[in-house]
């Protein structure tokens, strides 16, 4: 029959961290591949924009903000990833990530962060 389904063998928990960089390494672990990172550089600018939108032209965009950012994200983890966003369990810290990772990705060194992280081979 087969051992009992629970909380852990559906969802592997989550490593415990103590500092950023410590979390750092597994945040870059989660976004390996370069469709899931590009999801993650349109939405957060579209979020960014939204966002001053919201201040400058109507509270609406506020609202539309973060479904911008997280919802592109999302859709690079949980169909090109295939792992549950870092936001789940450490929502300041991923959001502190994605800074970082946008502005690696800007300065052309997010790559090469990935493979220094994670090992060759394994950044697409």
């Amino acid at each position: 029959m087969g051992s009992p389904r629970t909380a852990e063998t559906i969802r592997p928990a989550v490593p415990r961290f103590r500092t950023f960089e410590e979390f750092w390494p597994h945040y870059v672990g989660e976004h390996r591949r370069g469709v899931t990172r590009t999801l993650h550089f349109v939405g957060t600018h579209l979020g960014i924009v939204a966002f001053l939108l919201g201040l400058a032209v109507s509270p609406w965009w506020l609202v539309a903000a973060p479904l911008f950012g997280y919802g592109l994200a999302w859709i690079g983890h949980f169909f090109f990833e295939k792992n549950r966003p870092a936001t789940f369990s450490y929502p300041l810290w991923s959001f502190r990530g994605d800074l970082r990772m946008i502005l690696l990705t800007w300065s052309g060194r997010m790559r090469a962060e990935v493979v220094r992280l994670t090992g060759p081979g394994s950044a697409s």
